[in-house]
């Protein structure tokens, strides 16, 4: 998903949910901040590199693909934007390896969702923004591993777009850094295929582009890891199924609801105005961010500003090394790290060690940057 999604439509859902207009305005800064968090960032602010949600291309083109460098990716992508479905999937194909990168493909409404929800209850606004970037990437990368693999991630030339006539048209895809997807022409840009196992060009879903981000797009194609069988996906209603899915996981942090269940979605709060979502999910344009503030501002009543990354750096850098993590970044950064922990934690738990090695963050009651950073650093080990 893109911002359109994760600040706009996730402003629209906070304030359906019942946060305040400020409140809402603090969790999608926090959902949208997920793509921005870098370790060139936080460099630029002297903050923790552990607490990295994403990655710039620069970095990626950087990263080492030895052992430590893939856990390192692995724990960035996995955490934030390909949040495993079933850590213990059964496949057919028996070797641990294959096994272990089969079961990080990421899906909606796994044990993980539900823990990263769970995670963010009484915490703080940036960690609820965190947790609904979860969700909704959940739905938008389903199918795809947040981890370097060519058996998982690939896709080959059959590759379809359902037009609205439910017409096929083949999609072209090319690699062009820069350049913008043509979708009067169905030509979209993606990285160019590398049979490397362990190249970060075969990270998620490279291979597709941008094209799984987009809320209005339905297409066909054949996943590897599905032995390049033929599937179907429709985001139009996958991203509407994420958005009632974080109007009920946003009720239940605020204490509207009582627990938090998978596979439940709050229609009746979207009701009112399911043809309007609909209308905006169907809209063809790269960036539907105009559609998606006018209707966040119908809602509130309120203006909601645009997404700058640099707005609560000087709060952060202004403000004495001892006290930032009572600042808004700082607490973006707590969030992220006991995010990034808690995943790492269940995937090492579990057997897999393509994330590292991991020691759970909240059970020996750290608290703040510093003691982070000596657990990070402990032992040599590479922990989440």
């Amino acid at each position: 998903m893109q911002a359109d999604f994760h600040y706009y439509a996730t402003y629209c859902a906070a304030y359906l949910a019942g946060y305040s207009h400020e409140e809402a305005l603090a969790i999608c800064y926090s959902d949208q901040m997920v793509d921005c968090c870098t370790k060139t960032f936080l460099k630029s602010i002297s903050a923790s590199v552990h607490a990295a949600t994403s990655q710039t291309q620069a970095e990626l083109v950087d990263a080492n693909t030895d052992l430590a460098g893939l856990q390192d990716i692995t724990r960035i992508w996995a955490s934030f934007h390909f949040l495993p479905k079933d850590l213990n999937a059964e496949t057919p194909r028996a070797t641990k390896n294959y096994r272990d990168k089969y079961r990080l493909i990421c899906g909606p409404n796994g044990d993980l969702a539900k823990d990263t929800v769970n995670l963010a209850k009484d915490k703080s606004l940036q960690a609820v923004g965190i947790a609904m970037h979860v969700i909704a990437d959940t739905w938008a990368h389903q199918n795809f591993a947040g981890t370097p693999s060519l058996v998982i991630n690939n896709t080959d030339d059959n590759f379809y777009e359902i037009m609205p006539d439910n017409t096929s048209r083949k999609i072209i895809f090319k690699h062009s850094p820069g350049a913008e997807d043509d979708l009067e022409k169905g030509e979209f840009n993606s990285t160019v295929f590398n049979l490397s196992e362990k190249s970060i060009l075969n990270l998620g879903h490279g291979h597709a582009g941008h094209l799984p981000d987009y809320g209005f797009i339905r297409y066909k194609y054949m996943p590897a890891w599905d032995n390049y069988r033929e599937c179907l996906k429709d985001n139009p209603s996958d991203y509407l199924n994420a958005f009632c899915q974080m109007v009920f996981a946003m009720r239940y942090l605020n204490g509207a609801e009582e627990r938090f269940e998978k596979n439940r979605y709050d229609e009746s709060s979207v009701a009112p105005y399911i043809e309007k979502i609909n209308s905006i999910l169907s809209v063809r344009k790269p960036d539907t961010s105009e559609e998606w503030k006018a209707f966040g501002e119908e809602l509130s009543g309120k203006t909601i500003p645009d997404f700058d990354v640099s707005t609560y750096v000087g709060e952060y850098t202004d403000t004495a090394p001892e006290n930032r993590d009572d600042t808004f970044l700082g607490r973006f950064v707590l969030a992220a790290l006991a995010q990034k922990s808690m995943v790492t934690n269940k995937i090492y738990k579990s057997g897999n060690m393509l994330a590292g090695i991991s020691i759970e963050y909240g059970k020996h009651r750290f608290s703040g940057i510093r003691d982070y950073l000596k657990l990070a650093s402990g032992n040599g080990r590479h922990v989440s």
